[in-house]
This record gives C-alpha cells, structure tokens and sequence, in this order.
C-alpha cells in the first residue's frame, strides 16, 4: 500500500471543496430566485404549482446534501493538519489510497464503511 501524500490530498479537497461551494451557491440561487419569481401577477396553472414546488424541493435537497459534503471536507482538511488523514476512525488501519482517490474525503475504509451502513 502507497504512503498517503498529504499534498496531494489537500489540493484534491480543495479544489473539490471551491468547485462545491460554487455549485451550492448556484442551486441556491436558483431556490430563492424561483421563490421571488413565483410571486409576479402572470397566471398559472395549478400543476405548474405544483411542478415548481417539486423542482425547489430537489434544488433544496442538493443544496443540502452540498453543504453536508462540504462539511465533510473539511473535516478531512482538518485531519490532514493533525496528522490523522487516511486512517479509518473505526479500526484504526490505514485507508486505501485507491479509496480516497474516490471518496477523498472517507472516514473510513472500506470494511468498516460497509460494516457501518455508510
């Protein structure tokens, strides 16, 4: 198995983490400027409503599972500075570098992951 390169990993999660943000601000964006467009004098159909609803909805849940990734990147951001980036916090082994060149942000490896439901 190949060393961790915290170097490496770090300009991944970074550049993951500036790709994200601009992602959720987008969908954000879009959440509220749809909310503010809803409120014109045109008339609408009901199902057109209803169709609206659905999409600010799924924009929402994006941007919450957004937000939920960029936390988690951070959090290995943290890890790197503290030395504990790319070991599995449950068995204490060291995570794969094929797995994190995945998930660059895995907590744990790929056993334990499974084991964990995640």
């Amino acid at each position: 198995m190949q060393p961790v390169n915290y170097e490496e990993f770090r300009k991944i999660l970074l550049n993951m983490r500036a790709r994200l943000v601009g992602d959720v601000t987008h969908m954000t964006d879009l959440a509220l400027n749809r909310s503010a467009s809803e409120l014109s004098s045109v008339p609408f159909h009901m199902a057109d409503a209803g169709s609206d609803n659905y999409d600010q909805d799924f924009t929402l849940r994006l941007v919450m599972n957004g937000q939920q990734t960029l936390s988690q990147i951070d959090d290995a951001l943290e890890r790197i500075k503290d030395g504990t980036y790319g070991i599995c916090e449950c068995c204490g082994n060291k995570i794969p570098k094929r797995r994190l060149l995945v998930v660059p942000y895995a907590r744990m490896c790929v056993k334990c992951a499974e084991k964990n439901g995640q």
